[in-house]
């Protein structure tokens, strides 16, 4: 059988092909290749979207970390809490600051960071907390931002999975003193290479964020703090200008195709969990299994790709060795990084794409 796309870019891009092109050509022609025209108007739309007052957007979704974290100020020795179960750039933007991160086990329905063990984490030299709103659904926003406003500290929520999802019907990125996204190619929203963006409703830390993504600078050759080259260029903010244009559609695929697998799987295997008071764009439809490389395995024989996302939790990566977390320090994630799976998910998914891959799964999963 014809193999099925793990995330299909080829279907939207035929749907939106037109604007596309007009908008790609319209940068040809100006040539202002950075920060041209078309990166306010993205960022107008933006901010609009999320319900804030300020975006500011960026080279990719790791640099939207790395910046919020620069704009906080966040330096040698500070802590800054954050869930062992991400990608890598949650807890790498930490220490190429020189701070440390200092992890919290997360939810075992969510996969999201628990906060009602999150107070025991925080010391003294606790800076910020930076919660993942992982697969697409927002953490408990709520209950970590009255945790922080307890002690003073600044919540930026790593939304890089979760951009167009609601918690409590406000959008996700606009949730806590700075959102972060990634526009990375197979994100929910996505260009055709890095991007990312910060959300703020603070107008200094708009600031300092915009300082920080030009080299610090708050005016030419004027700099002001240590920054970095963080600018998205301006043709990904067209081809994210004309994706704009069918998100809110695509929103609502993504929530219909994942209601849909949870259907079709129910009973079956763990399907993701989505708090009643959430909802989620389903950046990846993650279960659980047993025996995982061989459910992989003989999908794959049937033409349906498969991922894992995440197999080895933070705390066990080499490169933080030196926290001397071992195996056991975190036991929800680490069962979570040996079972989980993603299976394809994007919102062009057909019914009959949806049953092979739901029947196949069952029957590998034994």
């Amino acid at each position: 059988m014809e193999p099925i796309e793990f995330i299909d870019l080829k279907l939207q891009q035929q749907r939106i092909s037109s604007d596309l092109e007009r908008r790609m050509k319209a940068v040809l022609r100006h040539g202002r290749y950075i920060m041209g025209p078309e990166v306010g108007e993205l960022e107008g739309n933006l901010a609009g979207y999320a319900g804030v007052n300020h975006c500011i957007s960026v080279a990719s979704g790791t640099d939207a970390l790395l910046i919020a974290l620069m704009a906080l100020g966040i330096g040698a020795t500070d802590e800054v809490v954050t869930t062992p179960f991400t990608f890598i750039a949650s807890g790498e933007t930490i220490a190429l600051l020189g701070a440390i991160p200092v992890f919290v086990d997360i939810d075992s329905r969510t996969y999201n960071l628990d906060p009602s063990i999150l107070e025991a984490a925080i010391t003294p030299k606790t800076r910020a907390i930076l919660p993942v709103s992982l697969y697409g659904q927002c953490a408990d926003m709520d209950a970590i931002n009255a945790i922080a406003a307890k002690h003073g500290i600044p919540v930026i929520e790593d939304g890089c999975q979760s951009f167009g999802a609601t918690y409590r019907g406000r959008k996700s990125c606009a949730l806590s003193s700075i959102g972060c996204t990634s526009f990375f190619p197979s994100k929910p929203l996505g260009c055709y290479g890095d991007g990312g963006a910060c959300f703020t409703d603070n107008d200094e830390l708009a600031t300092k964020m915009r300082q920080v993504r030009v080299h610090g600078q708050d005016r030419r050759y004027h700099h002001v703090v240590c920054g970095i080259n963080g600018r998205m260029d301006t043709l990904q903010a067209a081809v994210l200008l004309a994706k704009m244009e069918v998100f809110a559609d695509e929103v609502e695929a993504r929530h219909r195709i994942g209601t849909r697998y949870g259907e079709l799987l129910r009973g079956g295997m763990e399907i993701p969990y989505i708090e009643s008071h959430n909802t989620s764009v389903y950046a990846q439809y993650t279960v659980q299994v047993d025996n995982r490389d061989s459910v992989r395995e003989k999908m794959q024989k049937k033409g349906i790709p498969t991922a894992v996302h995440y197999p080895v939790p933070l705390h066990l990566q080499p490169v933080f060795a030196g926290l001397s977390l071992p195996e056991g320090s975190f036991p929800v994630a680490e069962s979570a990084a040996r079972r989980v799976l993603s299976l394809p998910m994007h919102p062009y998914l057909t019914e009959k794409e949806l049953v092979r891959i739901t029947s196949m799964l069952l029957k590998s999963n034994y």
